[in-house]
């Protein structure tokens, strides 16, 4: 009996998705967990499976198309030997629609994008340096662009000779397509911009931001924090890590960092809350969202019960954690929730910044480099290592005074760091 495919809702907070690439074609034969098609969410680009055995007898939507709402039909399934039936004449998905594969169709390289040589503008993805159009899908443009793939030299294999992604990946790996040369960027007219349509997850970083910012009252703290006390303690503590094996571990700083929050939080736990019409929530759980950069956004991985964890184990987590994250490979509940958020930027020498409450949080911490500078210590000049931490806080849930108190502890925690191993 032939049945409709649904759009699926890949994740509890999925309202619409787009539908990036069908890997099944029409009149191709379905078994039970065979690759159907490629679903861009707000988070990933994830794989759908078929939940049973069946012909792709036609497709409603045409890959690449944007911004298709959860449960409107994708596709009809008939079984082998069935006549596909008139349009409008189907029923419904009766079952349960296609999970996600926890692997995900695209696996971004690198946490942020590298910057642009100081060379003549090529032409668009996606146009020729002659000027002419060419039709490729949004997934397969954005793939060749991160390669540095030229469109005009791969040849599409998709309907009507459109470029799709599985052409863009195996021109790379046959090594065709080489990147725009200079000659041919000579010969392509002038331009001064282009036009990137908004990934899915763009669209929900945009709205979920914006809503942050302009419904959430922020108000900030900062402190500078001397950091010497605890890198030596690192340092120590590595060098009790074997080299290879399951026991190995390599703690960074912001492993150290991530649990003396967790201790501040358990010391001043009303930063360690929700605010909602009807009451503020006070969460006994420390999770923390940490901000991972990937080439379409920002994802936060959440490290749960850390305040729980050794340091070894939040480390081991969080190194998982961001390479599944920044591979699309998170399922849903390792980055929804979490009680309280940090961003780490002292990785790129910024001084100071501050950052977005992540709702329904009431707080983010924004950490920033680590830099030697002179300190007064009693009456003598000295060198100290010292971070910028500024603490941004819903003031609807917590006051100036609470939010002092709990950047206070948070400093006292790093500054005698053997709070983190005892």
């Amino acid at each position: 009996m032939a049945i409709e495919l649904l759009m699926p809702a890949l994740s509890p907070t999925m309202t619409e998705g787009t539908l990036a690439r069908w890997v099944k074609a029409e009149g191709e034969k379905v078994a039970i967990g065979d690759v159907i098609a490629e679903i861009e969410t707000d988070k990933a680009t994830m794989e759908v499976e078929a939940i049973e055995d069946g012909i792709l007898g036609r497709i409603l939507v045409p890959e690449g198309t944007h911004e298709i709402a959860v449960n409107t039909p994708i596709a009809i399934m008939v079984a082998e030997g069935e006549t596909l039936p008139e349009a409008g004449a189907v029923n419904p998905q009766s079952s349960a629609p296609p999970s996600p594969v926890a692997q995900p169709a695209t696996a971004p390289q690198g946490s942020a994008p590298a910057s642009a040589p100081a060379t003549t503008p090529a032409a668009p993805v996606g146009q020729a340096a002659t000027g002419k159009r060419i039709v490729a899908s949004p997934l397969a443009r954005r793939v060749a662009s991160q390669k540095g793939l030229d469109l005009s030299r791969i040849k599409g294999t998709g309907p009507n000779g459109r470029i799709v992604r599985r052409d863009v990946d195996n021109a790379a790996a046959q090594g065709r397509a080489a990147p725009v040369t200079v000659a041919a960027v000579a010969e392509a007219p002038a331009s001064t911009s282009r036009t990137v349509p908004h990934s899915s997850m763009r669209k929900v970083i945009a709205r979920r931001l914006s809503e942050a910012k302009s419904t959430i009252p922020h108000f900030y703290v900062s402190a500078d924090v001397e950091l010497d006390a605890l890198l030596a303690l690192r340092s120590q503590l590595n060098a009790t890590s074997p080299d290879e094996g399951p026991d190995a571990f390599k703690l960074s700083v912001n492993d150290m960092l991530v649990k003396a929050s967790a201790i501040a939080l358990k010391r001043v736990p009303n930063v360690n809350a929700s605010f909602t019409d009807q009451a503020m929530i006070l969460h006994d759980n420390v999770d923390i969202s940490i901000a991972v950069s990937i080439p379409d956004g920002l994802i936060t991985p959440i490290v749960k019960h850390v305040d729980q964890k050794s340091l070894k184990q939040i480390s081991q987590e969080t190194k998982d954690l961001v390479k599944r994250a920044r591979a699309g490979k998170l399922k849903p509940e390792e980055f929804q929730g979490g009680t309280f958020s940090i961003s780490n930027m002292g990785m790129f020498g910024v001084r100071d910044f501050s950052a977005i409450i992540n709702p329904p949080q009431a707080a983010i911490l924004a950490i920033a480099a680590g830099k030697k500078q002179p300190v007064v210590k009693g009456n003598e000049l000295a060198i100290a290592t010292v971070m910028t931490v500024t603490l941004s806080v819903d003031h609807r849930v917590v006051d100036g005074a609470v939010a002092a108190e709990w950047l206070s502890a948070f400093r006292s925690v790093v500054e005698s760091p053997l709070t983190l191993v005892l």
